[in-house]
């Protein structure tokens, strides 16, 4: 072999060689998400991975995600069933969240619920636009606004749609301020807006021992399929409130659930090569999963309305938008909405029932789609 060949050999193997217009695109894309993780903060802990995965991914010849390549290896521990990264995520929003403000008045576990019917109405939709059943339940459940179970229903339903599904649940919770208001403003008058709410009763340290313990039986009875996320959520609510295991808390509520999200995100960015990225089928996925979480909204605070009425004044219908388990957003786009409606209006932990109230609902909605479809 002489020099030329040599020279030629090279060119030849090199990614400029074999790139086209998309790769290019598809590194914009990916810089656009960490741009919009630094600079603007939309859900930053994910949009940087997910973004430089994009990145990493779409380099001719990289081969990460082909097998043997290291981003193939930890999607498939991590995300393909059994699904370890999104349930050990769970375990970390266990941890991380107080049940008190729902305990504290269970009738707005109502709005948690009502607030999923965005996803089972964006189902239908996504069925009547050409997608089959089972994409259809993983688009759907965008609806729940929580990236983990998106991740979760997606890497079982339909891996191949994995990241526009994801880019999507993990854009809209990122907007959250931006979308829900307008909704909540046309399905509410400012007097409804306005309606202050009497102070949450405190819950006993006992009752929040129990209620982790009672949702695992009571979920175990009526859907077994939600177990895998309802019972990594609520152990890891249980190390919390034990307060015996405060180690083991603190490590999920940080390290463990640290470490495991930059995974999870790169390997999600992983998901967006650019010939299954850029197609007019992400962009369905786009619009119908601004939908479902519009829906979902809108389900909540018209619930909300009907609480109201029922209660005589007593209910804040705002409260419902915290139904979608975008937690904390949701609930202070809530408290935002009513003082200014009413400035002496304090609706944060009144809206964190319903909010936390939509982490259950949505996993037990995933749980009903896999038993349903999967």
């Amino acid at each position: 072999m002489n020099l030329s060949d040599s020279i030629e050999g090279f060119a030849v193997s090199t990614g400029i060689a074999h790139m086209g217009w998309q790769e290019p695109v598809m590194w914009a894309l990916g810089g656009l998400l960490i741009f919009l993780g630094i600079y603007k903060k939309y859900e930053p802990l994910l949009l940087i991975p997910i973004g430089f995965g994009a990145i990493l991914v779409n380099v001719p010849l990289g081969g990460l995600m082909q097998p043997g390549g290291w981003i193939r290896a930890v999607y498939e521990f991590g995300i393909q069933a059994p699904g370890l990264f999104p349930l050990i995520i769970f375990l970390g929003i266990g941890a991380l969240t107080d049940f008190g403000p729902l305990l504290s008045n269970p009738k707005t576990a109502l709005l948690g619920a009502a607030a999923q019917v965005g996803i089972f109405i964006t189902l239908m939709g996504a069925v009547g636009m050409g997608f089959d059943l089972k994409e259809a339940a993983a688009i759907g459940i965008i609806g729940g606004a929580d990236g983990p179970t998106s991740i979760y229903v997606a890497g079982r339903l339909a891996d191949h749609l994995l990241g526009p599904i994801a880019i999507a649940a993990y854009s809209y919770m990122a907007l959250v301020p931006i979308i829900q208001p307008p909704i909540m403003r046309l399905l509410t008058t400012r007097r409804e807006r306005a309606v202050p709410m009497a102070q949450t009763r405190e819950v006993s340290r006992l009752a929040k021992i129990l209620f982790p313990v009672g949702t695992v039986l009571l979920c175990a009875l009526l859907v077994p399929t939600a177990i895998p996320l309802i019972g990594m959520l609520m152990f890891g609510n249980l190390l919390r409130e034990a307060g015996v295991v405060e180690r083991l808390a603190k490590t999920a509520q940080n390290e463990l659930i640290n470490i495991v999200t930059i995974f999870l995100g790169v390997c999600v960015g992983a998901k967006m090569d650019a010939p299954s990225f850029l197609c007019w089928g992400t962009l369905k996925i786009l619009l119908l999963g601004a939908l479902a979480f519009g829906l979902g909204t809108a389900g909540g605070v018209l619930l909300g309305k009907l609480m109201c009425l029922a209660t005589g004044g007593k209910v804040n219908p705002l409260i419902g938008a915290a139904g979608v388990s975008a937690v904390p957003m949701a609930a202070r786009v809530v408290e935002v909405e009513g003082q200014r409606a009413n400035p002496d209006n304090h609706l944060l932990m009144h809206a964190m029932g319903p909010n936390v109230c939509g982490v259950i609902g949505s996993a037990v909605a995933a749980g009903v789609l896999l038993s349903l479809v999967g």
